[in-house]
């Protein structure tokens, strides 16, 4: 997909976003190949995204929120910033260890007072560890597990 017809199906797409659908395109990105592709600060919310390639994308800031991403390949996307959306349109997408040392972490950061959910934090507490911020948020520490 070039340049000029990401731009015009993003412009119809934000138009029907802001208009509650009554105007304008949702985008449908389904297969799309978006290698690359300059998305920062994109409004993505709702568009379908299924399938895409979006290997090295830059994604940050962008607004994910509603976006169906099933099956999307992130591998090497920036989504720093981004709204990562917590719903089925969510599941089965591909990603490389630096998404999921991210993704890691800030399920670590959660506080929950379950304590199978704080088991799981200190069993994916190495990888969360290696999240590329984690020194400006903190380092995640292993406490001891009472029974």
């Amino acid at each position: 997909m070039n340049v000029v017809e990401l731009k015009t199906i993003l412009k119809n797409h934000k138009t029907w976003v802001e208009t509650n659908w009554e105007k304008g395109t949702k985008a449908d990105l389904r297969y799309a190949d978006l290698r690359g592709a300059d998305l920062r600060y994109a409004d993505l919310r709702y568009a379908d995204l299924r399938g895409a390639d979006l290997r090295y994308a830059d994604l940050n800031g962008a607004d994910l929120i509603g976006a169906n991403l099933r099956g999307a390949d992130l591998r090497y996307a920036n989504l720093d910033y981004s709204c990562l959306p917590l719903w089925c349109g969510s599941l089965d997408i591909t990603v490389d260890k630096r998404i999921a040392a991210q993704i890691a972490y800030h399920f670590c950061r959660l506080v929950c007072d379950d304590e199978d959910a704080k088991q799981a934090q200190e069993a994916i507490a190495g990888l969360a560890n290696q999240f590329h911020r984690m020194k400006g948020c903190g380092k995640i520490e292993k406490k001891e597990v009472t029974e």
